[in-house]
């Protein structure tokens, strides 16, 4: 037999499409298909020459068929009519990920391949100016050389890869509402991109998306660059003494309109709300003396492109965040370049004993939640339920009637038009109406859009784990400050464990732990006493912060042995130029309220945090609750504040300290992070003796630069794990009515594929087995050890990781303290115990099935018995024996220390009696999940006001797990 006509394998690729995607049983005609192929092939093969080249023979044949053509095949045509760069290796790797996924994971056969294809286009004339070859030609071409070497199975693969990635294009352009694809869109998953269509992308009056991500993610990066320009030295002087007029500045907020789109920095325009935001800032630096030019020179400096070069740094934030390494909060993303221009997460709000005070916090809890933002709110200085109100001659109605009202009008007002508000409501132990806090969440419908959280000083603490037996604790009037009667401490750190076991509320805060290295306590007349919604940041009243994340799983280089390795230069500029970014942010912000503005500026806050974590330690192989775990954690988390507060210092260099510096502890040289107190000096990674040096003499830009704050949205457009979580099971099974279907974790996904492992039994297995691979005799047991889920980490362990990273983190860090449905109450209680211990500033617990409905379940169902032990960790077993003095703690966990036991380190075998069927899952499809996840009380408002879909609660937020929505501000 000759040479087969020329195209004819093109023509049995294309009929084998068409069969795949018309036929109703489409693998029996592509089998049928490539059997005949794959003959024709076999035949053929004998006299197709290969012109001389040898393709067979690993690098040899590239080099000598890059010698041969020289670069002739140098451009590419996209699908939407672009022409760039060709780059070899896209052929190679997308032939090696259908390699793969039949189980023939070779890489040098991937690149020799590559090389067919290469010449397969250089035989048919592409490569001159005239001839370029399109992706598509590319793709048929890379169909018939699978053919040719007789890969049917990786060629049906790759064939079933394109019909995919034809359907997901369509997707995504009917999700954007647009007609073709830019880089960005392309970059994102369609996940991402569903979230971002939902709540981010901005709308027009008919409620139509009119911005890409593409646009949106530069109309953020623009408003952030401003504030640089603001500071430019030809426009700003730190010393101030200029006078200039502000007023006239002013005039152009009635010009808004004028200027929209009529300058640019570099290539970027700014729109009316870019050029609003200019104006803002402007004035705010006038009256302080430190603009030397007039509003008009600088308009003038702008339009005659003086300011041109800071397009770079535009460039700057605009590819840290494409590139998915930071995203800043909601807020931000929502509003920045906007018309609502607020641009934090997080506030808080005081509520005095007066009934005018307490009215205007109500007003400006509406404006916040119309802003964008969460509310937290301390309601302890309200008078107890029946004291006497001598206005009136009558009873105080108690804390919580006023919790009603920012309840109500939180159901009221959405946040920027897209989300119902979030609020965190606090009772501190003291207050005589503790009791009926502790427990008013256990009774469903109450308080729907409010944590709730009881806070704890040193006085309880003290009575709670007093040596002579005596607990008793007074509580007191907050109005007279005289004691009102005594309960006994135990009891009520009792009451609350039961509440929470029962309800997963209230949460713990620890406000000695808070306070304990504070550094503004005189600066401010007094400590930290709320936090925001979901409890990560302690801000004083009418104080905001903004925050963001950076997505640790995207900082990996491969080494020569296709291992991973962190790549820690890469970190380190991403967390200066995430501090940079942040900052500009309180510039930039549009605060719903002036003295929120006041204070914020004051104390400039920020809280750079990670997401993430659970997806790196999967790559580079490190067991989440393991001795190399803890310890790597620690100094990722050292890495964020140390380098976060380096840069914060050079920033203050040039535009000065926050302007309270002078009256806090860091002029005598204290900072708030208490990792640098009381962890060993020898175990230090940086010099922070040096840093407070330098923070003592140049003064630091950010009085706290450090938090963790649940990511739930900002991880689905990442597509990586939430926060500091572990992930909360590796495959979900979802069951629709044409079938089931799984979702896997993707760095597992890759590894079982690698490892020849993959198939529809093992994710079935998985899946039945509550998401875990322990104890499933198919999964090597390195692999067990690696890829740890919620569930597979004793809760223990929860709280030792939470530690490992709040020893560094100068605020706190949201995270959920997983607990399997048959813990007791006294685990709750005594979780309290080790959380204080460990230095933790609050604590969240969720015992699975603690909610009246769930979506996902830790022990399936039939409130099945766990098939698997778990006990905690060797490492945090040693680490309470050898750290933990207090005796009565101490006590208490050495006690579940020798009940449970301690994991040695060997993976626990599955008992006999098979797992009970896993639970439906109604999940989007999605690399990670939260690590605690649970439906709404059925009496609660269960749906999203954005989709309709039922909304679950993860990290203390109400979130909805198809769209995105969520009531916390931070993610």
């Amino acid at each position: 037999m000759g040479k087969l006509p020329e195209g004819f394998m093109d023509f049995l690729g294309n009929i084998t499409r068409f069969c795949l995607i018309s036929s109703p049983r489409p693998g029996l005609i592509v089998n049928c298909a490539f059997l005949l192929m794959y003959e024709i092939v076999k035949i053929a093969q004998k006299s197709i020459s290969t012109s001389g080249l040898v393709v067979r023979d690993g690098m040899a044949g590239v080099t000598e068929f890059n010698n041969s053509q020289g670069n002739l095949i140098s451009k590419i045509r996209k699908r939407d009519g672009r022409i760039v760069s060709f780059e070899q290796s896209k052929i190679s790797n997308a032939i090696y990920k259908a390699l793969v996924a039949t189980g023939k994971p070779d890489y040098p056969l991937a690149e020799r391949l590559g090389v067919r294809v290469l010449q397969k286009m250089a035989q048919q004339g592409y490569g001159s100016e005239k001839a370029v070859a399109t992706v598509e030609d590319v793709q048929d071409m890379v169909e018939s050389i699978l053919i040719e070497e007789g890969l049917s199975e990786t060629a049906k693969s790759y064939i079933l890869y394109r019909h995919e990635r034809r359907k997901v294009r369509d997707e995504k352009m009917k999700v954007l509402n647009k007609k073709d694809l830019d880089e960005v869109d392309k970059a994102f998953d369609i996940n991402s991109l569903r979230v971002l269509a939902a709540r981010y992308l901005l709308r027009d009056e008919n409620n139509e998306i009119v911005e890409s991500p593409k646009q949106m993610f530069e109309r953020v990066a623009i408003l952030v660059g401003i504030a640089d320009v603001m500071h430019d030295p030809q426009v700003f002087n730190l010393a101030g003494g200029h006078v200039q007029d502000a007023e006239e500045a002013a005039k152009y907020y009635h010009k808004l309109a004028d200027f929209d789109m009529k300058l640019k920095i570099g290539e970027y325009w700014l729109n009316r709300y870019h050029f609003e935001a200019m104006v803002r800032s402007y004035i705010h630096g006038a009256k302080q003396g430190q603009m030397k030019v007039s509003f008009k020179e600088l308009l003038r400096l702008v339009a005659e492109g003086k300011m041109a070069t800071y397009s770079d740094r535009i460039r700057e934030y605009y590819n840290l965040m494409i590139s998915r390494d930071f995203l800043p909060n909601t807020p931000t993303l929502m509003n920045a370049g906007a018309r609502l221009g607020q641009l934090s997460a997080c506030f808080v709000l005081d509520m005095p004993d007066d009934m005018n005070r307490i009215m205007k916090s109500s007003t400006d809890a509406a404006m916040i939640f119309k802003s964008g933002g969460g509310v937290g709110i301390n309601y302890s200085d309200l008078r107890p339920e029946g004291d006497i109100v001598a206005s009136t001659s009558g009873v105080a109605s108690g804390p919580t009637s006023f919790m009603r009202i920012i309840d109500t009008i939180t159901d009221v007002v959405k946040q920027g038009g897209k989300r119902r508000g979030a609020n965190m409501g606090i009772l501190e132990a003291w207050h005589p109406d503790v009791e009926k806090f502790v427990t008013a969440k256990t009774k469903p419908g109450v308080f729907e859009n409010f944590n709730v959280s009881v806070g704890i000083w040193e006085d309880f603490w003290k009575a709670l784990v007093s040596k002579d037996g005596n607990h008793k604790y007074t509580l007191r009037n907050p109005r007279t400050h005289e004691p009102m009667r005594q309960i006994d401490a135990q009891q009520l750190i009792d009451l609350i464990a039961l509440s929470a076991w029962k309800s997963a509320e209230p949460g713990v805060i620890f406000f000695d732990n808070i306070n304990r290295y504070n550094p503004c306590i005189e600066a401010k007349g007094g400590p930290l006493r709320a936090t925001n919604p979901c409890g990560e940041q302690s801000l004083y009243p009418y104080e905001s912060c903004n925050l963001g994340s950076i997505n640790l799983a995207n900082f990996v280089k491969r080494k020569a042995d296709g291992m991973y390795e962190f790549d820690w230069q890469r970190y380190e500029q991403a967390v200066r130029l995430s501090t940079r970014f942040l900052d500009n942010i309180i510039d930039m912000n549009k605060y719903p309220v002036e003295e929120i503005e006041v204070n914020t500026r004051a104390t400039r806050r920020i809280g750079l945090g990670i997401m993430g974590i659970a997806d790196l330690l999967f790559l580079l192989r490190i067991p989440y609750n393991s001795k190399d775990g803890y310890e790597f954690m620690n100094k990722l988390a050292e890495a964020v504040s140390y380098l976060s507060m380096d840069e914060s210092v050079a920033i203050a260099k040039s535009r000065g300290p926050f302007p309270m510096f002078k009256d806090t502890d860091y002029v005598k040289g204290r900072i708030p992070v208490a990792g640098y107190y009381e962890l060993p000096k020898e175990t230090h990674t940086y010099d922070w003796a040096t840093l407070i040096e330098k923070i003592k003499k140049n003064g630091i830009r950010n009085s706290w630069t450090s938090t963790i704050a649940p990511t739930g949205t900002l991880s689905m457009i990442a597509d990586t794990a939430n926060g500091v979580e572990p992930v909360f099971a590796l495959v979900f099974e979802k069951r629709v009515t044409v079938g089931r279907f799984f979702y896997t974790d993707k760095v597992f996904e890759n590894v079982l594929k690698e490892n020849g492992l993959y198939s529809d039994e093992i994710l079935t297995k998985i899946a039945n087995n509550y998401g875990s691979v322990r104890g499933i005799a198919e999964i090597p047991e390195w692999m067990q050890r690696t890829f740890v889920t919620a569930i597979d980490i004793h809760w223990m362990d929860h709280i030792m990781a939470q530690a490992v990273w709040q020893k560094w983190i100068s605020n706190a860090i949201a995270k959920t303290i997983n607990m399997p449905g048959d813990v007791t109450a006294e685990d709750v209680k005594c979780s309290y115990l080790l959380s204080h211990e460990l230095g933790l500033k609050g604590v969240t617990v969720f015992r699975d099935g603690s909610r009246q409905e769930q979506v996902l379940h830790i022990t399936g169902k039939n409130n099945g018995e766990k098939q698997f032990t778990v006990k905690p960790s060797r490492y945090v077993a040693d680490h309470i024996q050898n750290n933990i003095q207090e005796p009565y703690v101490r006590e208490q966990m050495l006690k579940i220390l020798k009940e449970r036991g301690v994991d040695d380190g060997t993976v626990l075998q599955q008992a006999t009696a098979a797992p009970p069927a896993a639970p439906v899952a109604e999940v989007p499809k999605k690399a990670t999940q939260p690590a605690a996840m649970q439906v709404m009380s059925s009496n609660e408002d269960t749906t999203c006001p954005s989709c309709k879909a039922r909304l679950v609660i993860t990290e203390g937020c109400n979130i909805c797990i198809e769209c995105g929505f969520s009531s916390c501000a931070s993610g």
